[in-house]
């Protein structure tokens, strides 16, 4: 049994730590919103005065923050991670943030000793309750493997995509496909509909043929043909428009960094920039098919 510190107890952040809990390890948690602290008493961890206190006490340290600056005010700030766990800590990160950050944060946790990886996730909210979450993993092979079982805890894919930062990379390039298709599928459903064909039937030959994707299949923008997607539940968000926007932004960050060329990540970037500008960035990013469908 290991002590793990977890700091980020959102809507994330929580159900993996408490799986976490469930596999049997020790959890101390910490998030600056109180009733974030509230819902982690009441499931059962263990909660502390601050960040540093909960990694003072750990073996291990999970993060899942906002953004990019909080992962490197969280570890290298004041009284930070880095300064205040033991020596030898494993860090994992698993806030999807810039690459420059990632390494960047990395690095400062090597240099005193702490093994660290950057391992954002795929798979949501419903993944994360249920333990199955891919994990996209960046970091020194060692590290990867001596977490691997803390890993398996919250997710059922692990993979190692190389070196650090390239977990960050794995995630900015797979949302950016997610961002782009989901855009691609919304637009033919609203052009299907504008025809006079039935959803159920486009779905039907889609879904096996060569439009098939993860956004038609899995995550159906319209009711009806996938019972589990969000349209069936007035786009209740499973994964928000602004979380996908600030991936989108991500990835063109990146691109513009390195000279990738990414007409289709900016187009997809701009418009749900519109979508969440026009107060729609807490309903789910399959919701985009009501602004493409003019609603």
């Amino acid at each position: 049994m290991a002590t793990v510190a977890f700091i980020g107890l959102g809507n994330m952040g929580l159900p993996m730590a408490q799986n976490i809990l469930k596999a049997g390890h020790r959890v101390i948690g910490f998030d600056i919103g109180a009733a974030n602290m509230d819902a982690a008493r009441a499931a059962g961890l263990k909660t502390a005065a601050g960040a540093g206190d909960a990694a003072a006490a750990a073996d291990a340290i999970v993060t899942m923050l906002p953004a990019g600056q909080h992962v490197r005010q969280v570890y290298l700030g004041d009284g930070g991670l880095v300064a205040r766990a033991r020596p030898g800590t494993l860090m994992i990160d698993s806030s999807t943030i810039d690459v420059e950050a990632a390494r960047a944060v990395i690095a400062s946790a090597e240099a005193v000793g702490h093994a660290m990886l950057d391992a954002p996730v795929s798979g949501g909210t419903g993944g994360a309750a249920a333990g199955t979450l891919t994990f996209m993993v960046g970091g020194a092979e060692q590290a990867f493997e001596r977490a691997r079982p803390l890993l398996e805890c919250m997710g059922k894919t692990i993979v190692h995509a190389g070196g650090p930062g390239t977990g960050q990379a794995a995630k900015i390039c797979n949302n950016m496909i997610l961002g782009i298709s989901m855009i691609a599928v919304s637009e033919a459903f609203a052009l299907a509909d504008k025809l006079g064909l039935d959803r159920q039937r486009l779905f039907d030959i889609s879904s096996k043929s060569s439009g098939q994707c993860w956004s038609l299949t899995s995550y159906c923008p319209v009711p009806g043909p996938v019972p589990t997607s969000p349209a069936n539940r007035d786009y209740q968000a499973g994964f928000t428009a602004e979380m996908m926007l600030k991936d989108l932004k991500l990835a063109q960050q990146a691109a513009q960094a390195v000279g990738a060329s990414t007409p289709l990540g900016a187009e997809a970037a701009q418009l749900y920039q519109l979508f969440v500008g026009s107060g729609q960035g807490k309903l789910d990013f399959s919701g985009i098919i009501q602004m493409l469908k003019g609603h």
